[in-house]
């Protein structure tokens, strides 16, 4: 079960607009948006086309709030988790990776990132979505240079956080989307342990950096 899944589950009862979303963030992310039909998101919402179609009148509104969900969700799902375990500023970068590696674990690889796949799915065609899906990308990446940023005094004193933070981002979208491929971790090991190193040879480089210098 996924973490999306489990915290739909946690709230229990809900109001007929939320229980929409819930069917769509579901759907859409195992089957795509394109082959999701509205038919199939009243049957998993247990709702007639009038409820659907009262919050949502086309199904690219329903995408976009799907979207604005996920910008409120990247706090409470990926990122406090990860701070209220690990203390480390640098680590914590390393801690959100292993969540979405945990997410490839408990769905044997097959769904990829959420906002990845629409990403891939939508952004040509879809040019409201894909404003939507940069703002999610751009939280992420603000999380991650808030970490960065937090442990500055660790890294090389010219580093750009903003740049190091679409770097990180840009590996994990990567390795996800080939774990997906190959249906295997491999792929996003590989990627994560390469990261790792690299923020081996920036600390190193800043441990050197300051070391006293001879005159």
């Amino acid at each position: 079960m996924s973490r999306a899944q489990r915290w739909i589950d946690d709230q229990g009862e809900r109001p007929t607009r939320e229980r929409v979303l819930d069917a769509a963030m579901q759907l859409f992310h195992a089957q795509g948006y394109t082959a999701t039909g509205i038919a199939a998101i009243l049957e998993r919402a247990d709702l007639n086309p009038g409820s659907l179609f009262h919050f949502f009148p086309t199904k690219e509104d329903l995408v976009l709030a799907l979207l604005d969900r996920y910008l409120t969700l990247l706090d409470p799902m990926v990122i406090a988790p990860v701070f209220e375990r690990i203390t480390d500023p640098i680590e914590r970068v390393f801690g959100i990776l292993d969540g979405y590696r945990r997410m490839l674990v408990s769905t044997e690889c097959a769904l990829g990132c959420p906002i990845g796949n629409l990403a891939l799915e939508l952004s040509d065609t879809h040019p409201k979505v894909r404003a939507k899906v940069a703002a999610n990308f751009d939280q992420w990446c603000a999380a991650v240079r808030g970490c960065l940023d937090a442990g500055r005094n660790r890294l090389p004193p010219k580093t750009d956080t903003d740049r190091l933070a679409t770097f990180v981002l840009t590996v994990m979208e990567g390795a996800v989307m080939q774990a997906k491929a190959q249906r295997s971790l491999d792929p996003y090991d590989q990627s994560v342990a390469e990261l790792r190193a690299y923020f081996d040879r920036l600390l190193a480089e800043a441990s050197d950096w300051k070391k006293p210098r001879s005159s």
